[in-house]
């Protein structure tokens, strides 16, 4: 029990919780200290007093006092829920769960408790913990419908779908009245049982709910989409017909809805789908999917005859998106042909001639920047004729934008970042106001590893009054692109820590978009938005699977492994640290008093020019600004413990990702963990066993496992003979390399993996480089390619490094990164 106060600072000490309530922490710290100067061992206003400290940012005090307030009172549920407070704070979850659990044994009746409890349930993940404190919940507080639905919630996310709608029937049973029809909370809820039983696979019940309410439920759009549905599982298509029928004349440019009418009416010849199509082109003449849709079906004439039909119509409207609606049927030749001669046939009609309206983007320099764009694709590419069609384009038509990005885009492919990037601060130009066009320009000087000049782009559109720069208002607005791309940049400039830090500001990212859903927990219940809600739980579970995590991890192991290889080589010539390490590290520092100096010296300009009766300026959150930019805190870490928090989060949500994998076993075989490195290798060898990436891991592991097999226990000997199979045991791994150069040898990857791997063997550097150098010959050769093996020579510190850049300057001389 708490200690009792006299009835003065028992008044107090309510003073106390509500200063913690309005945020007044100062006058909440002074009446406390007034209690403590009277009853130093009261361990509820100890504990108030922690929690205040704790709001003002100083934990670690408020951590001591919590501990206190618990030495004062064990016996109070103050103390330990505030504990639990505290651990909430700092992420500690699992800790603050104990603590609240403690509390609750304590005060088994607070509902506050129960309800933090209950939040962090949800939020690790504790479905059956969840169910539980929801049953006490409903059990205290009835009459909230939040409770009821919560409680459904949580048998649902427990896969207990019977039990939630059990529980949402008893819910509609506690009903006097029928809520209104305009009731969204009660519309909400019936959809909400509906997907219930929807999962549970009984469609024909879910089928005859949704016709029960959907007179009166208010979201329209997705009764009809569900009925539809449901009649399509259930084998009624000439219903569904009917429902898709409708739906598509709700939205006639959802093209999900015609792949599903013509799955309902069994259609078989394309001739039969496209009266489908040229129904709906007839019904509403300005849709465009009934007429685009048909060209992934057709072939030959018919297709011939559409696709002229569509492209002369989106060229007459200078439609800038052509290409692109177009381009995913380029997987077909004779459709890729097909379409760059009808393109050409327009071009030939038009030549000349008056655009359509007078607008000088439409007819002529439509076919010229479609053909630009044909030309500068991958499936097609000839970049000569793209660069002579987009300068066509740009004669007839100088002020356009699109042209002058897209001829940035054809001096990238041809490897030429300086004039790519020239051409898109042209195209900005045209067009200062907009700020995707910003973005673009910013990336290509990324791309060029020009990270200033591109960060004093961004300032364009960042707010002015932010401290620390444009940087920390990206930051502020997590943008993750811009993060990646400049981490990529200093990375290939050598500039370590920069980069390192860059990479764990888009992890910190990721991590805040899981936090913040804490929020959400309690917000989406009390208002109802309950499939919302379980929608936004399942993106939460899989975050991490998304490309921007795995590039920015991927990179960063990448960069964690070769500071690992430096050290471990200069460890090997009896050297503290490398000498590229300690360079890197008084560089970065410099650069960070560099930067700080630059940020002193502009918040005192803005403090000169502030106008001392205008107030605050800016937001509470414009003094914050990024901490140790430089990355020397990361550059002190040690490099595979600190790759370990990537690789622990790309394994678990990115296995079917072969570089995911191959970057686990990189990590892992470095930390002599055989075992875990194998299964790495097997996963990466599953999805893709041809790999050139993958065979120089098998290659490095066999030698890594023969070199160490005697010191291992036999248990870890037995299973990495039954494991490792990539190579039989009876053949030697030279002639496995062998024969795999043999079997790719017209692969320039393959044969440069291959390459590496005998120098792994053991065989002589000097022999291996000139072997690598000679690949810049190869016929397949890209520039990227060679841009990869020149990466590997500089690795290695070769001797070769000028011979090879000189050859492959000669073979792509418009190559920025040979220059």
């Amino acid at each position: 029990m708490p200690q009792p106060l006299p009835p003065k600072e028992a008044t107090l000490f309510r003073t106390v919780v509500r200063n913690y309530d309005d945020k007044q922490y100062k006058r909440g710290i002074k009446n406390a200290d007034i209690i403590l100067k009277k009853h130093p061992k009261h361990g509820d206003t100890t504990a108030m007093k922690a929690l205040i400290l704790n709001a003002q940012g100083k934990t670690d005090e408020a951590f001591a006092l919590g501990k206190v307030a618990l030495m004062h009172d064990m016996k109070s549920s103050i103390c330990w829920h505030v504990y639990g407070l505290l651990w909430r704070a700092v992420k500690k979850y699992d800790d603050a769960i104990k603590a609240y659990k403690q509390a609750l044994q304590i005060d088994p009746d607070s509902a506050q408790i129960l309800r933090d409890l209950a939040l962090l349930q949800m939020q690790t993940r504790d479905y059956p913990g969840y169910v539980q404190s929801r049953i006490t919940m409903l059990q205290a507080r009835s009459q909230l419908i939040q409770n009821w639905t919560a409680l459904a919630v949580a048998h649902h996310l427990n896969d207990d779908r019977a039990t939630a709608e059990k529980v949402l029937d008893t819910y509609e049973g506690t009903l006097k009245t029928t809520p209104s029809s305009k009731d969204i909370e009660h519309s909400e809820i019936l959809l909400y049982k509906n997907r219930l039983i929807a999962g549970q696979g009984d469609y024909q019940r879910a089928l005859d709910h949704l016709e029960t309410i959907a007179r009166s439920n208010l979201d329209r759009l997705t009764v009809l989409e569900k009925r539809a549905e449901y009649l399509t599982k259930l084998g009624r298509n000439e219903e569904a017909a009917l429902a898709y029928r409708a739906l598509l004349n709700r939205n006639p440019e959802h093209p999900e809805y015609y792949a599903q009418l013509e799955a309902v009416l069994d259609l078989g010849s394309a001739e039969e789908r496209k009266k489908i199509y040229d129904e709906y082109a007839e019904k509403y003449p300005r849709a465009d999917a009934p007429r685009r849709l048909p060209l992934n079906f057709l072939s030959g004439n018919d297709f011939t005859q559409a696709a002229k039909d569509y492209l002369t119509l989106m060229l007459n409207k200078g439609v800038p998106s052509t290409f692109a609606n177009l381009k995913h049927l380029y997987s077909d030749s004779f459709k890729k042909e097909m379409l760059a001669t009808l393109a050409k046939e327009y071009l030939s009609s038009h030549d000349g001639a008056e655009a359509v309206n007078g607008d000088g983007t439409k007819g002529e320099p439509a076919a010229l920047y479609y053909l630009a764009q044909h030309y500068n694709y991958h499936q097609s590419r000839d970049l000569d004729k793209a660069m002579e069609y987009v300068d066509k384009a740009i004669e007839k038509v100088p002020t356009s934008v699109e042209f002058h990005m897209t001829k940035a885009r054809i001096w990238k492919h041809k490897g030429n970042l300086d004039k790519a990037s020239e051409w898109m601060e042209q195209a900005r130009k045209l067009d200062t106001k907009d700020r995707y066009i910003c973005t673009k320009a910013a990336k290509y000087l990324l791309r060029n590893n020009k990270n200033e000049e591109a960060l004093k782009m961004m300032g364009h559109f960042t707010r002015a009054d932010v401290v620390g720069g444009p940087l920390t208002d990206l930051v502020d607005m997590q943008a993750v692109w811009y993060l990646t791309e400049d981490g990529e940049a200093f990375a290939r400039r050598g500039e370590e820590g920069p980069a390192l830090r860059r990479f764990e500001l888009v992890s910190n990212i990721f991590d805040t978009w899981v936090e913040d859903q804490f929020d959400f927990h309690a917000f989406s219940l009390r208002k109802g938005f309950i499939r919302a809600y379980i929608d936004m739980l399942r993106w939460e579970d899989r975050i991490r699977e998304h490309p921007f995590y795995s590039r920015a991890a991927l990179d960063a192991v990448a960069l964690y492994v070769k500071r690992h290889d430096r050290a471990e080589a200069a460890r090997a010539n009896g050297d503290a640290i490398s000498g590229e390490d300690a360079a890197e590290r008084k560089k970065a520092a410099k650069k960070a008093i560099r930067e700080k100096q630059r940020l002193e010296r502009e918040a005192a300009e803005r403090a000169a020019k502030k106008d001392p009766n205008s107030g605050k300026a800016g937001k509470d959150g414009a003094s914050r600004q990024v901490d140790d930019i430089a990355g020397l805190k990361l550059l002190d870490a040690e490099p595979l413990s600190a790759a370990m928090k990537y690789v622990s989060h790309l394994l678990e949500f990115s296995p079917k990702n072969i570089h995911a994998q191959m970057a686990g076993f990189d990590v892992y075989l470095r930390r002599k963990k055989y075992v875990l490195a194998l299964g790495c290798l097997n996963a990466a060898i599953a999805l893709d066993a041809s790999n050139a990436k993958v065979h120089e891991r098998v290659v490095e592991f066999k030698q890594a496992i023969d070199s160490v097999s005697d010191t291992l226990p036999a248990k870890v000997q037995d299973l990495i003979k039954s494991e490792f199979k990539a190579i039989p045991a009876d053949k030697d791994v030279g002639q496995f390399n062998q024969e795999f150069l043999e079997a790719h040898k017209d692969s320039p990857l393959h044969v440069a993996s291959a390459i590496k791997a005998r120098k792994v063997l053991g065989e002589d550097q000097s022999k291996v480089e000139k072997e690598l150098v000679e690949l810049v010959e190869h016929e397949n050769l890209t520039f990227d390619q060679a841009r990869e093996v020149l990466e590997v020579l500089k690795a290695w510190k070769s001797k070769e490094v000028e011979t090879f850049t000189t050859l492959a300057k000669g073979r792509w001389p418009d190559v920025t990164v040979f220059g």
